[in-house]
């Protein structure tokens, strides 16, 4: 949304126009917001050639309603645009919306459980340790630490880890290297890891058959058979041996029919609501197409397991459809892979307040998953591995030697580097007050606008972001330096008084009674 109407800023073109004998300044007509919105979405990464006109007419009706445009009476809030020549404008506030903040709950740092830590009733004085003296040679070449004797050791016996615990550790070292493929010094903007259910994750990573399709534990939760039956059915074409095939004409289209109403009647997507945006974050890395594929092999490890199943079967479905060339086409105007996205890309990817772009987002989304779904909708190999490694190593038993280096404790198996609080603190101030303190210098610096709109504008920023405007004017007196008072002339009195002398009233004959 913000990239957008940035984008539809900065590009369209601003000039006066007459409109019933009079003129107005710095506006557009909707015609050319069309035409201008039409070309920057179609250029734009994250929507493509694919963006009819309509659907910009459509967009452009979002920001009137909004309040991103106004008519040139400053009339906003309906949805009553037109690709017609009426005229619009910017209005002078930002119609950028701030990014929802997710509850405090959210910041806590997913810590790993310490099972270094010995079973109650048995303290570390109670483990037996035993002295054993080997000569420096094979010190040398069993241990490689300093020659000399062998100091006393000791037994360090791991707690043995419960299912819970292992569930935690696949939620953890999860969520860490999903944070660290998108790029982000943290996920609480993009998703609240307490509704992350570690259980979904353990389920998908290993309930799986050889296809790698998830295998239910409840069994009400599958699909009903008569959809699988008509999936197969189109999937395959018209080589399905196992079904038989009716003759009559149409009879693809009427299945096809039959499973688009059936997905479409789901109350929420298979993406769910609470992962939108988690999903939606993937769309920047598409232009880096292993990174893209991870995060999402990533992300769709935290969905459901039913949600997980109905997505590979549905995705599978389409992408075979799109390739089936035996296949009659299934509508006579749209080509049969658009209509796929088009026919399921809602009911597997949308927000739950329906906000704008939700279509552009969803069918760029969805198409890279039917290119990309054999890999995407597969358990991470490398991420596996890691965790598997890591739960070997918490339950193995370890010798400790004193004084040598491994009394010092193991650094916890991440993926990445973790930041101290302080780090974290700095990162995210600096990381939202330096484009906004360029924001700022644009303001300041630019000669374009007169010294009343300025002064406006630097009032508005500093309404909104007062931090960022004082470390610019830290006292009164170098925000005055902006706007050096002009020295008033007085006005030569004597002079005056010489062109336009004093005349006395006098009184005339039309006063009288």
């Amino acid at each position: 949304w913000n990239e957008i109407i940035e984008l539809f800023r900065a590009g369209m073109p601003l000039r006066k126009h007459r409109c019933r004998f009079k003129s107005y300044e710095r506006c557009f007509k909707a015609s050319e917001a069309v035409d201008c919105l039409h070309e920057l979405l179609g250029s734009n990464q994250n929507f493509g050639p694919e963006v009819t006109r309509d659907q910009t007419v459509k967009l452009l009706k979002k920001f009137l309603k909004n309040h991103v445009i106004e008519d040139i009476k400053g009339r906003w809030g309906k949805e009553d645009f037109e690709d017609d020549g009426r005229l619009y404008r910017f209005p002078p506030s930002s119609p950028l919306k701030s990014y929802p903040k997710k509850p405090s709950c959210g910041k806590e740092v997913i810590k790993f459980p310490d099972w270094n830590e010995p079973k109650a009733g048995r303290s570390q004085e109670q483990i037996p340790v035993k002295s054993v003296a080997l000569n420096s040679e094979m010190w040398y070449k069993r241990h490689s630490i300093a020659i000399g004797e062998v100091p006393a050791c000791k037994l360090v016996f791991r707690r043995e880890l419960t299912q819970t615990n292992i569930e935690e550790i696949w939620k953890s070292m999860t969520l860490s290297r999903l944070q660290k493929v998108l790029g982000l010094d943290s996920l609480d903007e993009v998703l609240d890891t307490k509704l992350v259910n570690s259980k979904h994750i353990v389920q998908n990573v290993y309930n799986v058959n050889k296809q790698g399709i998830v295998i239910l534990e409840d069994k009400s939760k599958e699909l009903p058979h008569w959809i699988l039956s008509a999936m197969k059915c189109l999937a395959n074409g018209p080589s399905c041996s196992d079904l038989k095939q009716p003759t009559y004409s149409g009879f693809e289209r009427d299945v096809f029919k039959t499973i688009v109403d059936y997905f479409g009647q789901m109350k929420e997507p298979l993406l769910t609501f609470h992962f939108f945006d988690i999903f939606v974050s993937v769309l920047g890395l598409l232009q880096k197409p292993s990174k893209a594929i991870e995060a999402l092999q990533i992300s769709c490890l935290l969905l459901p397991p039913e949600n997980r199943k109905r997505l590979q079967l549905l995705v599978r479905m389409m992408a075979r459809i799109s390739l089936n060339q035996d296949l009659p086409p299934l509508s006579e105007s749209v080509r049969t892979r658009i209509l796929m996205v088009q026919a399921f890309s809602r009911c597997i990817l949308c927000s739950k307040d329906e906000i704008d772009l939700d279509e552009l987002l969803a069918a760029k989304l969805v198409s890279f998953l039917m290119d990309n779904y054999q890999e995407i909708l597969s358990v991470p190999s490398a991420l596996k591995s890691s965790i598997e490694d890591h739960v070997v190593h918490l339950q193995r038993v370890q010798i400790k030697y004193a004084g040598a280096d491994s009394d010092a404790p193991l650094p916890p198996p991440s993926f990445c580097h973790q930041a101290s609080t302080g780090e974290f603190e700095y990162q995210r101030a600096t990381g939202s007050q330096e484009p906004l303190a360029a924001l700022l210098e644009e303001i300041v610096t630019n000669k374009e606008i007169s010294v009343k709109d300025k002064k406006k504008k630097l009032k508005q920023f500093q309404k909104s972001y007062p931090e960022v405007y004082r470390v610019r004017f830290p006292t009164p007196e170098t925000e005055a330096m902006l706007f050096p008072e002009k020295t008033k002339q007085k006005p030569p009195i004597l002079m005056w008084a010489l062109k336009k002398p004093f005349q006395p009233f006098h009184r005339t004959r039309s006063f009288r009674m």
